[in-house]
């Protein structure tokens, strides 16, 4: 792989996360104009909402925008796939003979066994595709909120396949720091989708259940912070986070029935008055939540 100061990115797809990505490669200061390249462009886009193109263009996020990727791909060393499960195993059916030769694909889909899947049976064998997970987001989506996702610090997961040259790899990981991410955890698609039915859409569950439970709107006036801190995320993307709890139904019901042996434990505790027992269970609650910052 050559260094990211000589690659051309592409992006797929310029939503909140996509659009997130582009700026923080744009201001990350690794594409810069490089007369190494065609025209001197480094990042480029595509998307089939021009209006985003628009904004992105102006705002000097991209380089150049494009409606559709078969003008894009050929051009790119790099390549973020900035689209849900679905539309993302479409677009590799549908688009894989499009990438330049050797070029180095990565995706950001919030589950990977199904996407891994179809990588190892059916990527060109000159291409290399390393499934990614970068832990960040905004409740409010579309590129106009790709302002509000802060990466700085944040965890990114890596679901390399055996497949996967070492360079490439260690070329992405350099690149995922540099864009701000403070750690990079590396593990198989199977552990990604188990761990992230708990850290994630459990609490997306969670919170579109809490909201679901109360009519009055403004009830807000009313909050201290614990509420607007544990329901934030219920302002979410409908339809993607359909897609990703029935694509990880197994991993997501086993942590939902998790969660309600813990929640029946306490309201039992509460019921029968046993002070003793709640006070214990919530300061072993404390102590683990504790014991997870470290």
């Amino acid at each position: 792989m050559k260094s990211i100061e000589d690659c051309v990115v592409g992006i797929v797809g310029l939503g909140l996360m996509g659009g997130a990505i582009a700026m923080a490669l744009r201001n990350c200061g690794a594409l810069t104009k490089n007369s190494n390249t065609a025209g001197g462009d480094r990042l480029l886009a595509c998307d089939t909402d021009s209006e985003t193109l628009k904004a992105a263009l102006a705002e000097g996020v991209i380089d150049e925008g494009f409606p559709s990727p078969e003008n894009m791909l050929p051009r790119c060393d790099l390549v973020f796939l900035c689209l849900n499960p679905s539309t993302l195993l479409r677009f590799l059916d549908t688009r894989m003979n499009a990438f330049k030769p050797g070029a180095l694909i990565t995706d950001i889909a919030g589950i990977k066994g199904n996407i891994v899947d179809a990588v190892e049976k059916n990527l060109r064998a000159d291409l290399d595709f390393i499934p990614g997970h970068p832990m960040a987001g905004a409740e409010k989506g579309s590129f106009g909120g790709a302002k509000n996702v802060n990466f700085h610090g944040k965890n990114y997961i890596l679901t390399p396949l055996k497949r996967n040259k070492s360079e490439n790899l260690e070329f992405l990981k350099a690149l995922i720091c540099r864009m701000g991410f403070g750690r990079i955890t590396e593990t198989t698609a199977d552990e990604h989708d188990r761990k992230i039915a708990f850290t994630s859409q459990l609490c997306h569950v969670i919170a579109a259940a809490l909201i679901d439970c109360e009519s009055d709107t403004g009830i807000t006036r009313f909050g201290g912070g614990s509420f607007e801190d544990l329901t934030r995320i219920a302002m979410l993307n409908a339809p993607m986070w359909t897609e990703l709890f029935l694509e990880n139904r197994k991993e997501l019901l086993a942590r939902i029935e998790q969660f309600e042996k813990s929640l029946d434990k306490l309201k039992n505790y509460i019921v029968s008055g046993e002070e003793a027992s709640l006070q214990e269970n919530l300061q072993q609650v404390r102590e683990r939540r504790t014991a997870m910052i470290g």
